[in-house]
């Protein structure tokens, strides 16, 4: 039995719907925007979190006078045709065509969440396995220009503390080295994947070359591959893990080569389907996994160390929670690992609503 056979049959009821925005600024020097998706039916409330991250099209679906036509009896598998069948971008098409996946995920994994709360349900359950202790490592930029400032203040509060780092052309050998000497870097995102967004970082043979060597125990992540890169891989390939391109099966099967490693970050699969065939298709081909973030501000989060908890929970998960986020992180944060609830409900990872 696949992993969606076990959840495609659950019933779901669903009698009204709700979109709430959150607010909140990021150590990125971003104010990050998403909406909160509640479903509701039979005394439950499921919640998913839309994380596109224009925050005009946050502020659109906020203002528009509609409402989505949801309400009534389904399978889970029928509501996620229902939902794949409609414009969840009434206002104006999205500037960027993944967005639509990051939004169907808020209103399918609200849809998951319900139906295992109508049931009486945990992710666990339904999939016939424990939780366990999440592994996290946090992910962080460094400034303009780039300082280990923030690296040694939050070693300073958690010694153990581990990363996920974005390096980028200005990062000089002295704060590679320095870097490195902290021993507490595990991945490293060259963000060469990405295209006509604010974070590309065009291939930067020298940049790459660096880091493959300062750093011979992190996972080396999304490299944009030419001529003058793909030589540095050779030897290196099961170090190289790829996080934006993955969408589904068929986009894994598309890499240059059979991954070792992939960033499994949901909403970017947009259906529940598509997230629970690449998690089988990874597990069969022996292709190991973490978890990564896009800045949660409610329970997307939540449902994220749910899955690490799940399927990889000693990986590097890049899913610290939320306060590690802020400008300013708060004393006292969580510690890795995260422990489990004692009494989850739903989808979400936590012992309340």
């Amino acid at each position: 039995m696949t992993l969606y056979d076990r959840v495609a049959d659950l019933p779901l009821s669903i009698d009204d719907d709700d979109l709430s925005l959150r607010e909140r600024e990021t150590s990125s020097d971003f104010t990050r925007v998403t909406t909160v998706v509640a479903l509701s039916g039979d005394g439950e409330t499921g919640y998913g979190e839309d994380v596109t991250y224009d925050a005009d099209e946050h502020h659109a679906l906020a203002d528009w006078d509609g409402r989505f036509p949801l309400a009534g009896t389904y399978e889970f598998d029928g509501f996620s045709e229902t939902i794949g069948d409609l414009d969840l971008f009434p206002a104006s098409d999205p500037e960027r065509e993944g967005f639509r996946h990051y939004r169907r995920w808020a209103f399918e994994s609200a849809a998951l969440d319900l139906a295992l709360k109508q049931e009486g349900r945990t992710l666990a359950e339904a999939f016939d396995r424990s939780y366990e202790p999440v592994r996290f490592v946090a992910s962080t930029r460094l400034g303009d220009p780039p300082t280990v400032d923030r690296i040694d203040r939050l070693l300073d509060s958690n010694p153990d503390l581990e990363f996920k780092l974005d390096p980028t052309s200005d990062w000089d050998p002295d704060l590679i080295e320095r870097l490195a000497d902290t021993g507490r870097v595990r991945i490293l995102d060259l963000k060469g994947q990405y295209e006509g967004t604010e974070v590309d970082q065009p291939p930067d043979a020298a940049l790459y070359e660096q880091v493959i060597e300062a750093f011979p125990d992190a996972l080396i992540e999304d490299p944009k591959l030419t001529d003058e890169t793909r030589p540095l891989f050779e030897g290196h390939e099961e170090r190289v893990t790829w996080d934006y391109p993955i969408t589904g099966v068929a986009s894994v099967e598309a890499l240059p080569w059979e991954p070792a490693w992939l960033n499994i970050k949901p909403s970017r699969f947009g259906s529940v389907r598509s997230l629970l065939d690449t998690l089988d298709y990874c597990r069969e081909r022996g292709i190991d996994m973490f978890g990564g973030g896009q800045f949660e501000l409610d329970g997307g989060r939540e449902q994220l160390h749910a899955l690490a908890s799940l399927f990889y929970p000693d990986s590097p998960n890049d899913v610290a929670p939320s306060g590690y986020n802020d400008p300013e992180p708060a004393a006292g944060l969580p510690t890795s690992p995260l422990e489990p609830p004692a009494d989850g409900r739903g989808l979400r990872w936590s012992d309340g609503d």
